[in-house]
């Protein structure tokens, strides 16, 4: 978990995991649209990256997925194709599971769900790291489709994630 890290951040006690959460109304309406998650600042490495359903989720969200925004380019996160979370209960877990071209990970507590490592030796969620673009606003969006006007729902998404720059974090 701590590999890539400077000495320097390891010995002032900057590597310790932090957790941050943000907690986000569905709104867009009948389109594709983006909702800003999480804002960062220097370099960061995300450990854990998951939401959790507090409001049912209306009837058609599609191609959920999140990517980096630092306004003038887009970088994927996960599959941009996404997961299909229409009508996710409440209780339902979202998460990233796998490298860049696997989707979001849905475990729904409309039935009982069980979720394991990819393989041994590894943990559920998959690690990454971003870089704020320097003199830009380097966002961590949540983006999705759907047909309903509006879309509805709440998910608290949260990230678990150490600094890997001395200016480094997410809010």
């Amino acid at each position: 978990m701590l590999e890539g890290l400077s000495a320097g951040l390891l010995l002032t006690g900057a590597s310790r995991p932090r957790h941050t959460k943000a907690a986000m109304a569905l709104t867009v309406s009948n389109t594709v649209g983006s909702i800003v998650a999480f804002t960062v600042t220097g370099a960061v490495k995300v450990i854990a990256l998951w939401g959790e359903v507090t409001t049912v989720i209306s009837a058609n969200l599609t191609a959920a997925h999140f990517r980096t925004n630092d306004q003038a380019a887009t970088v994927d996160v996960t599959l941009n194709t996404g997961v299909t979370l229409s009508a996710a209960p409440v209780g339902s877990i979202i998460s990233r599971t796998g490298v860049v071209a696997t989707a979001l990970t849905l475990k729904s507590s409309a039935a009982g769900a069980f979720q394991d490592a990819a393989s041994a030796g590894n943990d559920v969620y998959s690690p990454f790291n971003i870089v704020k673009k320097t003199g830009a606003v380097t966002t961590l969006d949540f983006r999705y489709t759907t047909t309903d006007t509006p879309s509805s729902g709440v998910i608290l998404w949260n990230v678990l994630w150490i600094p890997l720059s001395q200016d480094g974090n997410i809010v």
